[in-house]
């Protein structure tokens, strides 16, 4: 049961995540603050910080599926 909650958490949370990500014509990162431009790097620290936290929150989803595919196989 509570990894079907975690579950659904995490799905919500990932694709909030994408969305604010900023794609070809901007995203709505640009609203947060991820969309300044910086001329030293390629992205800003909000834009790489927001990477950071989709590549960990994808992490822990596909950690999930598995778990719960672990548990519903051996229950089964």
């Amino acid at each position: 049961m509570g990894f079907s909650i975690a579950l659904i958490v995490f799905s919500g949370l990932l694709m909030l995540l994408v969305l604010m990500h900023k794609g070809k014509g901007g995203g709505l990162s640009d609203m947060f603050g991820g969309g300044m431009q910086s001329s030293v790097g390629g992205s800003s620290v909000a834009e790489r910080n927001l990477d950071r936290i989709t590549v960990v929150v994808g992490l822990l989803w596909f950690a999930c599926i598995l778990t719960l595919g672990l548990l519903m196989k051996s229950s089964g």
